[in-house]
């Protein structure tokens, strides 16, 4: 995704027979999810949103051309993005997503972790995962005061690693024929697992 667009909100859901959908939206007033100028998708196509109501950050919108409930079904996903010169700018200590994609990731001693792939924030608390892995797959740094400064100069994240971040999670012991405890081989082992992040609020886009 350009670097010219900010994600402003998610088609989530169909809502109704009529075409309705709902939008979960990441701009600091819901409702200006469409208040910024014309809106796009991920391949750059307009979507002409016309916001009907909120509840929270789920908006209740409805999408020119779109009027029926199969066809806003077929929107479940769709990702809406406005131009980044028509946003305001972030108060400090806030960055839109899109700035901390690409940035190089260091430790407090200077060692480099890999560069940020993407922003996520499903609810459990936001992260960033790097490009790079770690014993038990991608690398996500919880992203929090505490753990992150952001340096959009310097076009780095410096981070504090939490104790056993980078750890490999421990392997799961199993029992042999004559009862006693070994450790699986690796063809044994369980897959590869993301680490979960860590709570922290919202940010605005």
């Amino acid at each position: 995704m350009p670097k010219s667009r900010v994600l402003v909100g998610e088609i989530v859901r169909a809502r109704g027979i009529r075409g309705e959908v709902v939008i979960r939206s990441y701009t600091a007033d819901p409702r200006m999810v469409a208040g910024y100028g014309p809106v796009t998708d991920d391949r750059g196509h307009a979507v002409a949103v016309t916001i009907e109501g909120s509840d929270g950050e789920m908006v209740r919108a409805r999408i020119d051309g779109v009027d029926s409930r199969t066809q806003a079904e077929a929107l479940r996903g769709t990702r809406l993005y406005v131009a980044r010169e028509a946003l305001p700018e972030p108060a400090p200590g806030e960055y839109y997503h899109v700035d901390l994609i690409g940035l190089d990731v260091v430790t407090a001693d200077g060692t480099e972790l890999g560069r940020v792939r993407t922003y996520e924030d499903h609810g459990a608390g936001a992260y960033l995962e790097l490009d790079a892995d770690g014993p038990d797959g991608p690398i996500c740094i919880p992203f929090t005061p505490e753990t992150c400064a952001v340096d959009l100069g310097a076009g780095k994240v410096r981070v504090t690693v939490p104790e056993g971040l980078l750890d490999p999670a421990p392997k799961p012991e199993t029992e042999t024929a004559e009862g006693e405890a070994q450790t699986p081989t690796n063809a044994e082992a369980n897959p590869r697992r993301r680490r979960g992040p860590m709570r922290w609020r919202r940010r605005r886009s």
